[in-house]
């Protein structure tokens, strides 16, 4: 984010292969008409999913030039592009402030990256308290992720506002416990020797859950992989990934 603020953006479906813009002047964000410089799709600054920007680009160009003909068929559409329009503010994150152009309305609400929230002004709800600096770490009985100011939490928890698939969500759930069992077996034992190489493979996985977790989670949040905290010295780790980049 610049110390000017987000950059703008406008979704409006209008027939081209990107239904993104961008004012001239950043300046005149509120002013709808001056959303006329194009965005694309692959533009470096977005770095959008392939499935994301397929669906912008298909919502776009499925707009009749000479428009909609039905109301069914227009508010199916005015509906697609909002669900598409929230998917992508949620994932720029609070870098770019988005706005929809409802056609069925004829109104343009700005989204809120964190919540399914519309509203009239760019900045009436802020930027909500989501954990933008993740930490992947696993140990004993603590949740598989956590933030500075947030405190250790597991992938679900609504208030982190990530939006992580079921599939990643499980496994996240699913390496925690594995954690735990691992620990408790140890613990048991005093074993280090019996222990050492499932602690390692415990390791690689959850380096493979980071860069999983930051290639949902999108550029706008940076994801810390710091290892397995009872492992030994050679399961601790630092590597940070910003969407599929590690940094």
């Amino acid at each position: 984010m610049t110390s000017e603020g987000p950059r703008s953006l406008l979704v409006q479906a209008r027939g081209e292969p990107s239904p993104l813009y961008e004012p001239e002047d950043p300046a005149a964000h509120d002013d709808l008409g001056s959303c006329t410089r194009a965005i694309p799709l692959d533009d470096d600054r977005l770095a959008l999913p392939a499935d994301l920007a397929d669906e912008l680009r298909s919502w776009s160009l499925s707009r009749p030039p000479e428009g909609f003909g039905s109301r069914p068929a227009l508010r199916k559409h005015v509906a697609r592009g909002l669900e598409t329009a929230q998917r992508l503010a949620g994932r720029l994150g609070p870098a770019w402030s988005v706005r929809y152009w409802d056609e069925r309305h004829r109104t343009a609400k700005w989204l809120c990256w964190g919540c399914d929230r519309l509203h009239w002004e760019r900045d009436e709800h802020g930027t909500p308290p989501h954990p933008l600096d993740l930490t992947v770490e696993g140990e004993y009985q603590y949740g598989p992720l956590r933030s500075d100011g947030f405190g250790d939490f597991f992938p679900d928890d609504p208030a982190a506002g990530l939006a992580l698939s079921d599939d990643l969500v499980a496994d996240l759930y699913t390496w925690a416990k594995a954690v735990d069992t691992t620990l408790n077996l140890y613990l048991r034992d005093r074993d280090e020797a019996k222990y050492e190489d499932e602690w390692q493979r415990l390791f690689h996985e959850g380096a493979e859950l980071t860069k999983r977790v930051a290639h949902e989670s999108g550029p706008a949040r940076r994801v810390t992989y710091k290892g397995v905290a009872h492992g030994g010295l050679s399961t601790l780790a630092s590597v940070t990934w910003q969407g599929d980049r590690q940094v």
